[in-house]
């Protein structure tokens, strides 16, 4: 939820946020319009109010011939503060389902335009070249007895699928070690529910443009999580946190829900766009004069993970119209996936600066000791999706697969041998 306060200052960073986004920028002008008859309309029932106990309270000392008149105008008053109450009412209802509707505000450095129109910021390694014809990940996982989609689909339908054998071991591997990593660096480790309350899922901002990608169960009204970032945000929901604690890190792991609506014939080979998958996710409350630092942090984190795994990648900076409602910014960390020839999102991270502690009201007292809200931020630091730029980038020609050096503690071997014989190709 955006500040107020701030719109009232400087309605044209809205409007020039929308625009980024390709939204309705007239938006700025109904909240300002809005606002000033809520205000209006507060003033008028306050003024009411006092004036209803002025006369309540002259009623006790009128003269008999007085008392009558006051206690007319007691009753009129009566109804009119009743009414006033009622229009305040009405329109702060109205400018805060206006208000929920609005996304935050994009910073003015990111690039504009939509999905296509993101910025490179950095190429980091050179894809690899094979004297061989590379499999894909799904070949490699059927070959190392890896992954099974086939009775992935059976069992619970299209985009779902087991992890068997060292599949499963090489997913545990990984998110341990995003685990390890976080937690050297100073991040508490967290294993949050999975299924939250509406009010949890409407304040990170996913119930918007993004609600038909959620799961809902609708016996018990709670939400099956896409993300750990949405409990992680709900943790400290209408607390104060310590000024002094801040930075406040999670590393939340965590199996993810997602309905992928909208993406009916995209990436249904293999495990790059499923319905149910595994991620080790970053969540800070920080003071937002230090967002932008540690979103840079968050970055960094992630871009170790990758160099860790000895993976080719790049860094773009999301435009503003390919932006969630929540992000102000995001920065993609994109691995190259040799038998596709591009690159694929591994990692985001964004930054929610105090939009999403607004609606969840998360504060912390600054050093005059006022309430102020914190700033968000997530960061991906692995996910099931990583083991298909793992199993093609470190391919070898007989289908084996060798393990990037950091891994092989947390996994316990050098090289993924084949148990099976490749499909005729």
């Amino acid at each position: 939820m955006i500040d107020l306060r701030a719109l009232r200052e400087d309605p044209e960073r809205l409007r020039a946020s929308q625009r980024a986004r390709g939204e309705d920028a007239s938006v700025a002008d109904r909240l300002l319009e809005l606002d000033a008859s809520r205000r209006s309309a507060l003033s008028r029932f306050e003024s009411l109010r006092a004036e209803q106990k002025s006369v309540g309270k002259s009623v006790s000392k009128a003269s008999p011939e007085e008392r009558e008149e006051l206690l007319t105008r007691a009753k009129a008053l009566a109804a009119d503060v009743k009414e006033a109450e009622a229009e305040a009412g009405r329109l702060a209802d109205e400018l805060d389902a206006v208000l929920s509707r609005v996304p935050n505000i994009v910073q003015e450095d990111a690039p504009e335009g939509g999905v296509d129109d993101f910025r490179v910021v950095e190429t980091v390694g050179e894809p690899r070249s094979f004297d061989f014809t590379p499999r894909d990940h799904l070949e490699l996982g059927e070959m190392l007895g890896a992954i099974d989609m086939e009775r992935g689909a059976k069992v619970s339908g299209a985009r779902f699928y087991f992890l068997t054998g060292v599949g499963a071991q090489l997913e545990l591997a990984l998110l341990n070690m995003a685990m390890n990593q976080a937690v050297q660096a100073g991040f508490t480790p967290m294993i949050p529910p999975v299924l939250v309350k509406p009010e949890t899922m409407e304040g990170t901002g996913f119930l918007g443009e993004h609600s038909d990608e959620v799961y809902h169960l609708g016996n018990d009204d709670l939400y099956l999580v896409g993300t750990s970032e949405v409990p992680l945000a709900g943790y400290h929901a209408g607390e104060i946190l310590p000024a002094d604690a801040l930075p406040n890190r999670y590393i939340g792991w965590s199996p993810c829900f997602r309905r992928e609506a909208g993406s009916y014939g995209k990436d249904t080979r293999g495990i790059i766009r499923v319905h149910q998958f595994n991620k080790v996710e970053m969540f800070v409350y920080t003071h937002p004069d230090q967002a932008d630092e540690e979103h840079l942090r968050l970055l960094a984190w992630e871009r170790e993970m990758l160099d860790k795994l000895e993976l080719s990648y790049r860094v773009v900076d999301i435009a503003g119209g390919d932006l969630g409602t929540s992000a102000a910014r995001k920065y993609d960390c994109e691995a190259w996936i040799p038998t596709q020839e591009t690159y694929r999102e591994l990692t985001s991270t964004s930054n929610c600066t105090d939009f999403q502690s607004r609606r969840l009201n998360v504060r912390f007292r600054d050093g005059e000791g006022k309430p102020r809200f914190a700033a968000t931020l997530n960061g991906t630091l692995a996910t099931t999706r990583w083991i298909v730029a793992i199993l093609e980038n470190h391919q070898r020609e007989d289908g084996s697969v060798v393990v990037p050096e950091a891994l092989r503690p947390y996994l316990g071997r050098d090289v993924l041998e084949p148990v099976a014989a490749p499909r005729k190709r």
